[in-house]
């Protein structure tokens, strides 16, 4: 049982970021989220990979859904990622093992008490193999193995396989230290995390960076270094338009100085042939970095710049600007 409560502890702490998804609105919280359904904007997102800061990025192959707004009075506000979230009708989402320990290292283990630091995440076939440190008990290096599936509502379930610690099996090395590591899910310390025999059940949103997606997993595979996530049981709806983009439409959105009071806006990949590059903390160089269309209803087209090419854009202007001075 030591054992279990071990690679329950190691497998929650090390992946519960990986899964972005929480449970549907309970009944709780059920007259809120219908009052302020009148505030939600529409979102549709193709081949976006999506950062949440420049170490940390989804590919979102498909996405149909809402910007709901923190405050049911409020609106989404693009220079606020905490005023809104994103609920999910039906989405297709990737996320590497590199990006995933890149979140784990810089996010939900940055501070300086945390039990696990150094970690490394690789997709080896059917599981994940997990690496890292463990500072409860000293510094111990472990070794995981998880299996991942989604729960009958929308969770994660994830089954640990096994653990080693000092590159031994995990009973032999609890029988020295005599800890119960299984404190680590308790007080807090791993929000997100609840315990279930010999499996964890994940709520991720809890402890993925703001703005956070929510909604229901049906499925997850591995494949090649990608975590696969899908959400919802419909099928994408039909694209708003060609390439690659993010759609919004109706009621109130802010970005910049502008509030759009009947949403109409895209914002397009200036450059199809891979995805686009969008991070939200640094959506305004991006923008500054394309140009806009008004469509004949009004309607707002963005073209923007992958955010993965500002630096080799900038370049080639500052360039082009010293050639124009010698001429």
């Amino acid at each position: 049982m030591l054992t279990c409560r071990f690679s329950r502890v190691v497998l929650a702490t090390c992946l519960s970021v990986a899964l972005i998804a929480v449970p549907t609105r309970n009944s709780h919280a059920g007259s809120k989220s219908r009052s302020a359904d009148q505030n939600n904007v529409h979102t549709q997102m193709r081949n976006v990979m999506y950062h949440f800061s420049q170490s940390v990025a989804v590919h979102i192959k498909s996405l149909d859904g809402d910007l709901v707004p923190a405050d049911e009075s409020g609106y989404p506000v693009f220079d606020n990622k905490d005023s809104f979230r994103v609920l999910i009708s039906s989405a297709e989402i990737t996320i590497t093992g590199t990006d995933l320990a890149n979140d784990l290292n810089s996010y939900v283990f940055a501070r300086g008490n945390a039990p696990l630091k150094g970690i490394s995440i690789a997709v080896e076939k059917d599981h994940l193999k997990i690496k890292g440190r463990l500072h409860e008990v000293g510094v111990i290096p472990i070794e995981t193995d998880g299996e991942l599936s989604p729960t009958p509502d929308g969770k994660i379930l994830l089954h640990a396989a096994k653990v080693k610690a000092l590159h031994v099996p995990v009973k032999k090395i609890m029988s020295v230290f005599g800890v119960e590591l299984a404190d680590l899910i308790k007080n807090g310390k791993v929000p997100g995390v609840e315990s279930g025999e010999d499996d964890l059940i994940l709520d991720p949103a809890l402890v993925f960076p703001p703005p956070h997606m929510q909604g229901k997993v049906t499925a997850i595979h591995l494949e090649s270094q990608n975590i696969l996530l899908t959400f919802g049981e419909n099928k994408p709806a039909k694209n708003l338009q060609t390439g690659n983009y993010m759609s919004y439409r109706g009621n109130r959105l802010a970005f910049g100085k502008l509030l759009m009071s009947d949403t109409d806006m895209n914002l397009i990949d200036m450059d199809s042939s891979d995805p686009f590059d969008f991070y939200l903390d640094r959506y305004k160089e991006q923008l500054t970095a394309g140009y806009t269309k008004i469509t004949p209803t009004s309607g707002l087209r963005v073209f923007m710049r992958d955010f993965n090419k500002l630096d080799k854009s900038a370049g080639k202007m500052k360039q082009n600007t010293a050639d124009e001075n010698k001429n």
